[in-house]
């Protein structure tokens, strides 16, 4: 079974895999990058059964991947940047195989700034991915497989469609509660993960503090400069950039440029009202 760590890209979701990876995959709750190991990615070719050869032939082979490697009454933890909404008349998965999924949420005027950032666009070119009810993610690998093919669609659709399904509980965490409201936030998410194990120990405190210091953003930050990280990207001249570059210093108000944060105000103002984002800040 999976509890899916999920999110649009460039939302918390590393964050999330690093404090859960800490706290579940560790003894003292020590942070280190290897920990991820045990919070891979899906769609990916290292779950894929076989070479897949297009973006029809990746969606309609989503659901047997699951049951081959994920079915069972072990708990996996996958992350997914995929979105719920069919492709091609194909579902991502199903309640069968999906015990539950923490959802990471953030706010698309900063989220926008760290797309830049990490795919090395402008900003009309983020939006315009950002609004994209088509939108997909793929690394090909160097024969061509295209067992990576991620489905995004639009933002708003992207959270709808996790905020909406009926399959199986989802928990939603705003990003910016990691920082406005750490402490709670974390137990909740222990709170929530075990409910789905259907567990009923109590959180270790020493272990959920050590969790959450050591996963802190600066000491990522720290880590990444001293260790590396397999997940940073290279810019477009080769040059490999910072995976955790602003985190909460991402400020919109003081970033993002007015006709931008003009059009994302109207576009997304459901959303963005839905989930409490003032649009005047």
């Amino acid at each position: 079974m999976i509890i899916w760590i999920a999110s649009y890209p460039k939302s918390g979701n590393t964050y999330l895999r690093s404090f859960i990876a800490s706290y579940y995959f560790s003894k003292k709750g020590k942070f280190d990058f290897d920990l991820l190991l045990n919070i891979l990615q899906f769609p990916s070719i290292k779950f894929s059964k076989k070479k897949i050869n297009s973006e029809l032939e990746a969606c309609q082979n989503w659901i047997y991947n699951q049951q081959q490697f994920f079915s069972g009454d072990k708990i996996h933890f996958i992350k997914t940047h995929n979105c719920l909404n069919q492709y091609k008349g194909n579902d991502f998965t199903t309640k069968n195989l999906s015990l539950g999924a923490i959802y990471v949420v953030r706010d698309p005027r900063n989220l926008i700034t760290s797309m830049t950032h990490h795919y090395s666009i402008d900003y009309n070119e983020a939006y315009s991915k950002l609004i994209n009810e088509k939108q997909t993610l793929l690394e090909k690998s160097s024969d061509g497989d295209y067992s990576n093919f991620t489905f995004l669609g639009s933002w708003s659709k992207h959270y709808n469609s996790w905020k909406n399904t009926d399959k199986f509980k989802v928990l939603f965490i705003k990003y910016e509660d990691f920082e406005n409201n750490k402490l709670d936030t974390f137990k909740k998410i222990i709170y929530f993960v075990n409910s789905l194990k259907s567990e009923n120990s109590l959180i270790n405190e020493k272990k959920l503090i050590n969790s959450i210091n050591s996963t802190n953003f600066s000491n990522l930050r720290n880590k990444e400069e001293n260790e590396g990280f397999e997940e940073s990207v290279y810019s477009r001249t080769g040059k490999k950039k910072r995976f955790f570059n602003l985190g909460f210093n991402n400020r919109w108000q003081k970033i993002l440029p007015q006709d931008i944060l003009f059009k994302i105000n109207n576009s997304l103002q459901n959303e963005l009202n839905d989930l409490g984002y003032n649009l005047n800040e």
